[in-house]
């Protein structure tokens, strides 16, 4: 699954785009931990996502989340956003797709709040995650 992600990334990134993974499955990965899944953020609009892989579901289009299929495994592949406000406090009810630093602050957790380039090998950390999860801390963001 690790090898598909990667994959896709680089898809992405050779289409122009910035591509990262994100969230949880960042997290997991520099405490050695095997991820469950690989969520990818990237500055590709829905339709550009939908346009680079052959097998994908719009399941979360409205909200810019996309899920690409491949080698067997599901990716949720998410444009940068921010969210709106949300009237059923719960779902945002528009979103704005923006950057990788915007996007972090949209999300619970600062250590859910990293992204990493497995291509390039950099960190992204715009939210303090890395050391929260050095230190053993639990910070919302925000």
């Amino acid at each position: 699954m690790q090898n598909t992600s990667i994959a896709i990334v680089q898809t992405l990134q050779e289409a122009g785009h910035t591509a990262y993974w994100a969230g949880g499955c960042v997290r997991d990965f520099i405490l050695g931990k095997e991820p469950k899944d690989y969520d990818i953020a990237t500055s590709a609009l829905p339709d550009e996502i939908e346009a680079l892989f052959e097998k994908t579901y719009p399941i979360g289009k409205r909200f810019g989340v996309i899920t690409v299929a491949k080698n067997g495994h599901h990716f949720e592949v998410a444009t940068f956003r921010s969210d709106g406000s949300s009237s059923d406090g719960r779902r945002p009810d528009a979103v704005l797709f923006t950057h990788p630093a915007e996007d972090a602050l949209r999300r619970d957790f600062t250590i859910n709040g990293l992204f990493y380039d497995p291509l390039s090998k950099d960190l992204h950390d715009f939210v303090g995650g890395r050391n929260d999860l050095q230190n053993g801390i639990l910070r919302f963001i925000g």
